[in-house]
């Protein structure tokens, strides 16, 4: 079973993870699809995305088309018998998943069909779930929507950031392929059809998510919603017209009895801030135009002067 012709499709770090466990494990990974490279920095050096790197390494060949439904032709000479997806960022054509005789499948970092889309792992966050997983799925046209071959289950802790959650998932996500791709390739798994009446969108994250509303999101909404972008896109709020990047909160309810959004001082470590319902303590930050610093280092710079202004 494991020289079946495996095309890997993905293009992340966690992506990556996943193309490891397939080397690891002895598979015939033939090529891997990949978003293009792209410049970074100031000087806007190109560097490879995770998997072209990791592919490079074991002299596998990488394809990474602007538009893969116009390099159709590119990915099917490589003949692959079977194509495994994560976190690749494109629609794959409908004549790619009709080739392999062992069809298309997806490792897809949510409880299915919770979180359908292209951020499942910050939206369980944001939506304050309290367990979450990784789904094994047939690939269809529509998003996220096929089949489930297998799943994994863990609680999501009630501290826990995206970040954090992401290292978790990607291990459960490796633990998910070792344990059930042999045998889906054997037939030996049977799907499960998701159940479309309790469908969420998982979306990418717009710019606009990145902003937190301190006048509008009760505290545990708050804090669900800092959470699930820490470390990254990095959550931030808008005060005295600059913003601020929350990178390590806590939560605490009580009745501030002041404005939402007014930063209240500094205590055991941490910048203190109102919200309705209850206080966000911001243990770490980064101003605008400055580096990420503990909330004691701001307390000794600027941040005195910013107590009683408000978050918009």
């Amino acid at each position: 079973m494991k020289q079946t012709r495996i095309i890997f499709f993905g293009t992340t770090e966690f992506a990556s993870g996943i193309l490891q466990t397939l080397i690891d494990e002895g598979y015939n990974v033939v090529a891997v699809v990949s978003q293009p490279d792209k410049p970074v920095g100031r000087k806007h050096t190109i560097q490879m995305t995770p998997t072209h790197a990791l592919a490079d390494q074991y002299q596998i060949p990488v394809i990474q088309p602007d538009l893969l439904k116009e390099h159709v032709d590119d990915v099917l000479r490589y003949e692959p018998e079977l194509i495994l997806t994560c976190a690749y960022g494109q629609f794959v054509p409908v004549r790619i998943l009709e080739y392999p005789r062992f069809g298309c499948i997806n490792v897809h970092p949510s409880l299915l069909p919770k979180y359908r889309g292209g951020a499942p792992i910050h939206h369980a966050v944001m939506g304050g779930e309290t367990e979450t997983g990784v789904s094994l799925i047939q690939m269809t046209k529509a998003m996220d929507a096929g089949d489930i071959y297998a799943r994994v289950t863990t609680p999501l802790g009630k501290d826990e950031t995206m970040a954090e959650l992401n290292e978790r998932l990607l291990v459960l996500s490796k633990q998910l392929v070792k344990e059930n791709l042999e045998d889906y390739i054997a037939g030996k798994l049977v799907g499960e059809p998701q159940d479309d009446n309790k469908v969420i969108l998982g979306l990418n994250i717009t710019k606009e998510e990145e902003k937190v509303q301190f006048a509008v999101e009760d505290v545990q909404t708050l804090y669900n919603h800092i959470r699930g972008l820490i470390d990254w896109p990095m959550p931030y709020g808008v005060v005295d017209g600059k913003r601020m990047k929350f990178c390590k909160v806590r939560m605490r309810k009580e009745d501030p009895q002041v404005k939402p959004g007014e930063i209240l001082g500094f205590k055991n470590h941490a910048m203190e801030v109102a919200s309705i319902g209850g206080i966000i303590e911001v243990y770490e930050l980064q101003p605008e135009g400055k580096s990420r610093m503990t909330a004691d280092a701001y307390a000794n710079g600027a941040g005195r002067n910013m107590i009683g202004k408000v978050f918009e």
